[in-house]
Parts: C-alpha cells; structure tokens; sequence
C-alpha cells in the first residue's frame, strides 16, 4: 500500500482554538525510554486545542512500514490518541523526512510542509524544521540535498525495511562512537530567515533543529527556537525537555508535565 502525501502550507485558525502547543526534536528511541515517557505523557495530557510536532520527533524513520515494530507502534498509537481528540501537524525533520502518507492515515495526524504559517490571536508564524537555514554547515546541507531528492528517497525505500534498519543503525554506531567529541549545532543564517519571513509578510518564526532554545527579538523580526528533548542524559542538570505554548496573550515555555 503506498498513500500520497498531502502537506498543509497555510493554516487559519478561528475562534475555537485557544491553545497551541509546538515542540520539535524529542528524538524518540528505544535507547531514551525516559524521553519517550515524558513525551507520551504529554501527548497523553496537553491541554492545547492544537499540536505542532516540528521535525525530529524520531531519531531516525526508515519509512512508514516501520511503524509495526513495537516501540515505532507505541509512538504511532501515541500520536494517534492525540489527533482523535485535537488537531496535530508533524514536519520533517532532518532525521524522519521519510515519514509519508500511510503514517499520516495511521495516526491521524495533518503532515506540514516546511515553511509553513499559521495564523492566530490576530498573527501569523513561520514555522519551520530549521534546518534548511543552517546554510554554513556545508556537509550537512550536501546531504539533505542528496536524500530529500525523490529518486534517491524511492531507491532507499525499494529495500526490504531489515536492510533499511541495518544501515540505520549502521549510521548510529558511528554517531555514538563519536560522542566523547564536543557537539557544536550550527545556528539558522539570518539573512536567509528574514527573507523567508519577508516572502510571507511577518516578522516572526519558530523553529527547531539547532537544540538552542530561546527566544530572540533582533533587527525588526523575532525567532523562537524549540527545545530538544533529553530526559536520559547521565547529569541531571543537563536534562531537558519543553514545550512552546501560544495563546492569545504571547508565549510561554513549559515543562511538558506543566502542559
């Protein structure tokens, strides 16, 4: 079974939506339980009238038919409890760009196309995954070229998922071999962004990808940066997770058993 993907672009909201929550980069994993309960129990409990999950929410999605293996079908069923009784929108993000339709059909959640607006409270937001803005970071931007391209995505996914699975974890092992050397995550290139912003006529965006988050008002235009998720993290002061709340009255950060 193969489904088409069709991606919301421009959202309006009227006066039923109250609440909206935005979170990115939990990286869901087997190997990060404790992130992963944190994150069912927020899908579980949020109180938002409308989800937005902004890219990364797995660390890694080899296709849609891995959502029947036990941990892909918790998330899957996670998800999927949410949209029955709220709106959700999922972006990809650099590590689940393969997420398509049948996941879509699966957990009833809306895929969103990156950029994207949305349009409340009187306001319109950019959102983004954010990784098309980190344009210093020249290897990485030469990669997401090669496998956002549809041929190269069609001959990826023409392999037996265990072969998919294989390779996956393949790229794993050599990410976690090189964990004792400092992470440095590339921040979005401004200009660009105010040009996004510009092409859509606001002056505000919220984003993901480069685990800096905050809130930033500068140079006429103002970014807020999501949080990634870490609940596993040996050292508890580096544990982390947020949500990014919006409501008529501005934003707030929350921890997720706040929201």
């Amino acid at each position: 079974m193969s489904i088409q993907a069709t991606f919301d672009s421009e959202l309006q909201f009227g006066d039923d939506i109250h609440v909206v929550d935005f979170i990115s980069d939990i990286h869901l994993s087997e190997t990060m339980p404790a992130t992963a309960a944190a994150w069912e129990a927020y899908m579980a409990a949020t109180k938002a009238d409308a989800v937005f999950l902004l890219g990364d929410v797995f660390e890694v999605w080899v296709g849609d038919d891995a959502r029947t293996r036990p941990f892909e079908a918790r998330c899957t069923a996670a998800i999927a409890a949410t949209a029955a009784r709220v709106p959700v929108w999922l972006q990809h993000g650099n590590r689940d760009f393969l997420i398509g339709g049948e996941f879509a059909q699966a957990t009833g959640a809306r895929l969103l196309a990156d950029p994207a607006s949305v349009t409340a409270f009187g306001r319109t937001l950019l959102l983004t995954h954010g990784d098309e803005l980190v344009v210093d970071d020249v290897p990485y931007q030469m990669f997401r070229q090669q496998v956002r391209d549809p041929g190269y995505q069609q001959q990826f996914l023409s392999q037996p998922l265990e072969a998919r699975l294989a390779l996956a974890a393949k790229m794993r092992a050599a990410s976690m071999a090189r964990h004792d050397e400092p992470v440095t995550y590339a921040d979005v290139d401004e200009t660009m962004a105010k040009a996004w912003l510009a092409r859509l006529g606001t002056d505000t965006m919220i984003h993901g990808h480069t685990h800096r988050p905050g809130s930033q008002a500068r140079d006429g235009w103002t970014r807020h940066v999501l949080s990634d998720w870490d609940r596993d993290t040996p050292v508890p002061e580096a544990r982390r997770a947020q949500v990014l709340r919006w409501t008529a009255a501005g934003f707030e950060r929350l921890a997720p058993e706040q929201a």
